[in-house]
């Protein structure tokens, strides 16, 4: 079955980015498994880009799997529901992965709640309309998103609803589901693809009907062409179309995505709303279906638990809040030769040395690296060789912005489009120097917004 798109050339691709060591098979046919209930998890109050929530709950009080216990500050915010049953505990300051320090709300598990194939069942499980959905008013599909606290479960941690919500002012042609996962070694949504298409497919229908959308396209990379097959056939009928796009970092990126498929420039700086189009990911399209039909929060999410320095890589169905070392216990734990710890692929994820620090809506995978796999040379002057601004996705001139980063100078960064680099890591992929252009460029764009903050 071919994809017959308007503006749709068949080569799905975009210009520059790498071709970095796949190194999903690790995990990719490691069937989805259910983590038992923890003991306790610890869920941070800011789970998302945007504003954090506030608590409704207080020490000692008992809540229910999914009761609410943080309402969004914001209409770019989420809410916040318990993972597990159990009893509030006093709110602490938590470090997360990428280094934030957040109050939290842990919860030590009191009560009972689905296992196993149960659990599975009851978020997954069941059958999914793709009938009758008409019924379904759009401004209450936004709501009921909001109400789940769903976030881009890609890794940026978008609200959805921001997203999946009527726009006059921009009106929206296409619905773009990003079933992709170019980042390496992770899995978790190809196994999704494979195990749970169903509500993958309901959840596209009923966030374009959210968002007006004629079109719905699922792009999956051609390295993926089991979950390429399963998607068609789950599709079937309900005029879904898939788009079998070019394997290449970062493919998965929403404007790369965007053009890949429809061969629509994303303006620098715009949103794909200016070109007609939302996008969201294959598991966030699941949570939505979810969210919407049976008015469920996001509790749990599939987590690729994977890399040289794992004894067992697997993917995960585990509640927001567990451990990251709670996830390495379950699946055998480390290696003798385990390196680093990151959360996240290796491209876009952050580095990080506590176990015990917890999972976010946003975590898509846990990668442990073995000392093999970290190897790296120490950092060197540039030598200007230009593979950075052959690599980067966005045509920035990475080393400049890291430079203008390094030395302070935030007139400088701006000037060069710093808010425009996403941290793809293609750059410090290439850069034959060493040189930490992802980490420099962070710390110039957090510079830049607290002096915009004043």
């Amino acid at each position: 079955m071919g994809l017959k798109l308007k503006g749709y050339d068949g080569n799905g691709t975009f210009a520059h980015g790498v071709h970095p060591p796949g190194r999903k098979g690790l995990a990719k046919d490691a069937p989805i498994r259910v983590m038992p209930t923890p003991g306790s998890v610890v869920l941070s109050l800011h789970q998302n880009i945007g504003g954090p929530c506030e608590p409704v709950v207080k020490p000692r009080q008992k809540v229910g799997w999914g009761e609410l216990i943080g309402k969004g500050t914001s209409f770019v915010s989420t809410t916040l529901h318990a993972s597990v049953p159990g009893v509030v505990q006093r709110s602490m300051r938590t470090t997360l992965a990428n280094g934030r320090h957040m109050d939290t709300l842990p919860i030590k598990t009191d009560g009972e709640m689905p296992s196993d194939r149960a659990l599975w069942d009851e978020i997954f499980g069941g059958s999914w309309p793709t009938t009758g959905l008409d019924a379904y008013d759009p401004v209450q599909i936004s709501r009921d998103i909001s109400d789940a606290g769903l976030v881009g479960l890609g890794g940026a941690a978008f609200p959805t609803h921001v997203k999946i919500s009527p726009n006059d002012k921009k009106p929206v042609h296409t619905l773009v589901v990003n079933g992709c996962e170019c980042e390496p070694y992770l899995t978790s949504d190809y196994r999704l693809m494979l195990e749970a298409p169903a509500p993958i497919v309901t959840g596209a229908l009923l966030a374009a009907r959210s968002v007006g959308a004629e079109r719905i396209v699922i792009g999956i990379e051609d390295n993926k062409m089991p979950a390429v097959e399963a998607m068609r056939k789950a599709a079937d009928g309900t005029g879904i179309q898939v788009a079998v796009v070019k394997t290449k970092y970062p493919q998965g990126s929403e404007k790369h995505l965007i053009y890949a498929v429809l061969k629509r420039p994303v303006p620098l700086g715009g949103l794909p709303a200016d070109v007609g189009v939302a996008i969201s990911n294959v598991a966030t399209m699941a949570a939505v279906a979810r969210a919407v039909i049976h008015k469920k929060p996001l509790t749990h999410r599939v987590i690729s638990v994977t890399g040289g320095g794992i004894a067992n890589p697997s993917n995960v169905l585990a509640p927001i809040g567990i451990s990251f070392g709670s996830l390495i216990e379950f699946c055998g734990g480390l290696t003798p030769d385990a390196a680093r710890l990151v959360a996240g692929g290796p491209m876009m994820g952050f580095a990080f040395s506590n176990p015990d620090t917890p999972v976010t809506k946003g975590a898509g995978g846990l990668t442990v690296m073995s000392k093999e796999e970290v190897k790296a040379g120490e950092e060197s002057a540039c030598v200007r060789c230009g593979k950075c601004v052959d690599a980067c996705p966005m045509n920035l001139v990475p080393t400049k912005i890291a430079l203008a980063s390094r030395h302070q100078d935030i007139a400088l960064s701006r000037r060069y489009n710093i808010m425009a680099c996403f941290e793809c890591g293609s750059c410090a992929y290439t850069c034959p120097a060493h040189i930490p252009l992802v980490q420099l460029i962070r710390a110039g764009k957090a510079r830049l917004v607290a002096a915009d903050r004043g």
